[in-house]
């Protein structure tokens, strides 16, 4: 008999807890604790569809909180070199990301995976330039700037190709169909909804329910990612759009700390934790060369594409060479939309297995990257 679904939960967070801690100890990333954990979970329990369900509410807050974190108007200032930085890396990621899938996996599948190579997640390389003292550096600005344009890039491309895959396929037509819908949303989330929601926040203050506005940005959240999926986009979007819009609120910060605890607490945990538990143990060998290849085109591409970029908004080499490092870590984003992917059945779970290596190689190997390319100054 299948244990209780609240068995299920208390089982997956308190292995989430020990691992995550493990793997903080060590300097390493918590998710990626959380996801071994999940792997060693998964021999003694096999996931279930209700867990998975659940967890999937920590993909739309994962994606809610990287909104709330971002800025329009950061978005809008990014300068020359930021969105230069972000717009060539994100192209020669996909590219390169597309190349080295297609003879293994075929046309369709490598889009995807060329699409799992563009985001970037830079809190590692914060990180690791404020123990430098580097943050503050022209490279530091650069590569936070680009971060923010990144992450919008990063989201509309996977959005798109995960789209247009679970429509049956890629065509012209149904390319455009998406992009259209894609502006759309981005005017509607941009100009309309951050005025809308302060309103609306404001209201739900001056009538005595302060605590509430967090729960109308929840129900907001869960309300705009449907009509992403409703208009044929991936819901992420969605839900990133829609923090991004609340950043531009006075309540950004109120909901955000309390946003936080609750998805980091619950149900971003559970996320990882079944992303471990869905890893085929048994497909290892049949994707540990493609995997490995993947992972280091994966890592080059950035460090390329990055510093084609800087170079090309006319930095030097020593700076290009300094960004394209700090761009390479990933985090979640890209399993957040694999989650999607998968569910929609666009790919197989054996994926999991390349991009958790991508992840861990990326975010293993950047400090000391970081260290070398910014070593020997003041």
């Amino acid at each position: 008999m299948e244990p209780e679904l609240i068995l299920y939960i208390a089982v997956m967070l308190a292995v989430a807890e020990v691992f995550g801690w493990i793997f903080a100890r060590i300097n390493q990333p918590v998710v990626l604790g959380q996801i071994v954990g999940g792997i060693l979970l998964g021999i003694a329990m096999p996931p279930t569809e209700e867990v998975k369900d659940i967890s999937m509410i920590g993909v739309l807050m994962l994606l809610f909180l990287a909104g709330l974190e971002s800025s329009i108007d950061e978005l809008k200032e990014a300068g020359r070199a930021g969105v230069s930085v972000a717009g060539i890396g994100v192209l020669v990621a996909f590219l390169m990301g597309f190349g080295i899938a297609y003879p293994f996996k075929g046309f369709q599948q490598a889009l995807l995976y060329g699409a799992l190579t563009t985001p970037t997640s830079v809190s590692l390389t914060v990180r690791v330039l404020m123990e430098l003292d580097k943050l503050k550096t022209p490279e530091g600005n650069t590569i936070l700037t680009a971060a923010i344009v990144d992450d919008i890039l990063g989201i509309i491309v996977l959005t798109i190709v995960i789209s247009a895959l679970g429509e049956g396929g890629v065509n012209a037509v149904g390319i455009a169909e998406i992009l259209l819908m894609v502006l759309l949303f981005l005017v509607l989330m941009i100009y309309a909804v951050p005025g809308i929601m302060d309103y609306l926040l404001r209201k739900v203050v001056r009538i005595g329910f302060a605590d509430s506005t967090v729960t109308l940005s929840m129900a907001s959240l869960f309300a705009f990612a449907y009509l992403a999926e409703h208009m044929n986009l991936a819901s992420i979007l969605g839900a990133y759009l829609f923090g991004l819009a609340l950043s531009e609120t006075e309540f950004r910060k109120p909901i955000f700390e309390h946003t936080r605890v609750i998805a980091h607490s619950l149900f971003v945990p559970l996320f990882f934790v079944d992303v471990g538990m869905n890893i085929p143990l048994k497909g290892l060998s049949s994707v540990g060369l493609f995997a490995l290849l993947f992972s280091l085109v994966a890592i080059l591409s950035k460090v390329i594409g990055c510093g084609l970029g800087a170079l090309i908004a006319g930095l030097s080499s020593k700076s290009a060479l300094r960004i394209g490092v700090g761009m390479i870590p990933r985090m979640g984003v890209e399993l957040a939309m694999l989650a999607i992917a998968l569910k929609e059945g666009i790919v197989g779970a054996e994926a999991y297995v390349v991009i958790v290596l991508m992840i861990f190689l990326s975010t293993l190997i950047t400090p000391s990257l970081l260290k070398v390319v910014f070593g020997g100054e003041s």
